[in-house]
């Protein structure tokens, strides 16, 4: 048997032992949202504008139990969706996760990323979350992906970071070295783990990272056996991440959480900093900002497309008063004008702000343009045009 088979069947054994992510199971749509799932979110992210089409095809490579696909089933309705993964225990729990929660337009795979070619048709939106960095080899899964995406499609990709997981690596290690020949055996490393985590002083840098920021999701033991024992893990930096973005022949749109991203969080008090910061590639800047602030990478998050992905220009008023508005469907606690927006951050929304909104919302079978609500609303351009960037209203041309 081949390395590259052998790693393969002890991640597959790994997810078979302890299925993953372990949410519960529910009969009825999972609460919230992701808005990286929602198509008209993420496209709208993407392009600055609503797509043009709902009835997509999206494929979740790597679906471990389910979670995700259930979450892009009930988020686009209008979709056929097709989850794969190498893991037919976690394959096992998806499929009655999703036919609980009435989430029937999915159909299940069980197929490596590597085979994703025996799909058929190509897909608008491919979300793969946590996958690549187990693979033996990551860039022949992202191109084997890659392939499958369409003309102006999309893929959502999450992958670990080598900074901000530092201590993880270095427990990883211990309880390999304390397992000795009894390392694959899943059970065994989760219990060692634990022991090592009740020996150690409390002021333990390992300890304190992981009561800071790990233990309440690791109490159940298949996050802890996904985060700590895990037989194959690539961890990336910005250098190494490009190197695997480059290798997909796919275009970066951007990371999906770009606050993590801005440089002025961490020098912006300093002009003289940001002036020499100017001369720097973006990617330059992804590195800086991430060896200042290692601990705030655990993971990159982050958007490619494959061309023609037009992007929409608002920036001109002719443009965006003639563009059609509706409601960002992402929001929690609308209709009020203290709700959660996409990104699950608390909105403070003014009056002329939330009855646009609300116009917007009845706008979707009127087909309103922005200049038409306006004019019965005391909200200005430069209005309309901070809700488009925080992402509370969708654009279309008229």
């Amino acid at each position: 048997m081949s390395d590259f088979q052998t790693v393969s069947d002890a991640v597959a054994k790994l997810y078979n032992t302890y299925p993953f992510p372990p949410e519960p199971l529910l009969d009825s749509p999972p609460p919230g949202y992701n808005w990286r799932w929602n198509w008209q979110a993420a496209y709208s992210f993407c392009t600055n504008q609503k797509p043009q089409k709902q009835n997509i095809r999206i494929l979740d490579a790597g679906c471990g139990t389910g979670v995700g696909t259930e979450y892009l089933v009930h988020l686009n309705p209008q979709a056929e969706v097709v989850g794969i993964d190498l893991s037919s225990g976690a394959l096992d729990v998806a499929k009655e996760r999703c036919q609980r929660s009435g989430a029937n337009s999915v159909e299940f795979h069980h197929l490596s990323l590597y085979d994703a070619d025996k799909l058929a048709g190509e897909f608008d939106l491919i979300n793969c979350v946590g996958v690549l960095h187990h693979l033996p080899d990551p860039i022949r899964g992202i191109q084997s992906l890659a392939a499958k995406l369409a003309p102006g499609g999309l893929m959502h990709i999450f992958v670990y970071g080598e900074l901000g997981r530092w201590e993880i690596h270095l427990m990883q290690q211990a309880i390999a070295l304390l397992q000795g020949n009894q390392r694959g055996d899943y059970r065994d490393g989760v219990q060692v783990g634990r022991k090592i985590f009740q020996a150690l002083p409390e002021n333990n840098r390992l300890v304190k990272r992981e009561q800071e920021r790990w233990s309440l999701e690791n109490k159940r033991d298949e996050c802890f056996a996904d985060m700590y024992v895990h037989p194959q893990e690539i961890d990336y930096n910005i250098e190494t991440l490009f190197q695997l973005i480059d290798a997909s022949g796919l275009d970066f749109i951007g990371f999906s959480n770009p606050k993590t991203w801005q440089l002025e969080r961490l020098l912006g008090k300093v002009p003289d900093l940001m002036e020499r910061a100017r001369g720097l590639s973006d990617r330059q800047i992804y590195r800086l900002i991430e060896l200042l602030d290692p601990e705030s990478v655990t993971h990159y998050e982050f958007f490619l497309g494959r061309s023609p992905l037009p992007k929409a220009d608002w920036s001109e008023d002719t443009a965006l008063l003639s563009a059609i508005p509706e409601r960002n469907p992402c929001m929690d606690g609308w209709p009020s004008k203290c709700l959660f927006n996409y990104d699950y951050q608390i909105i403070n929304l003014s009056d002329a702000e939330f009855q646009f909104i609300q116009a917007c919302e009845i706008n979707s079978n009127e087909r309103k343009t922005v200049g038409e609500i306006l004019a019965g609303i005391d909200l200005d351009v430069p209005g309309v045009r901070s809700l488009l960037n925080q992402q509370l209203i969708l654009l279309s041309l008229a």
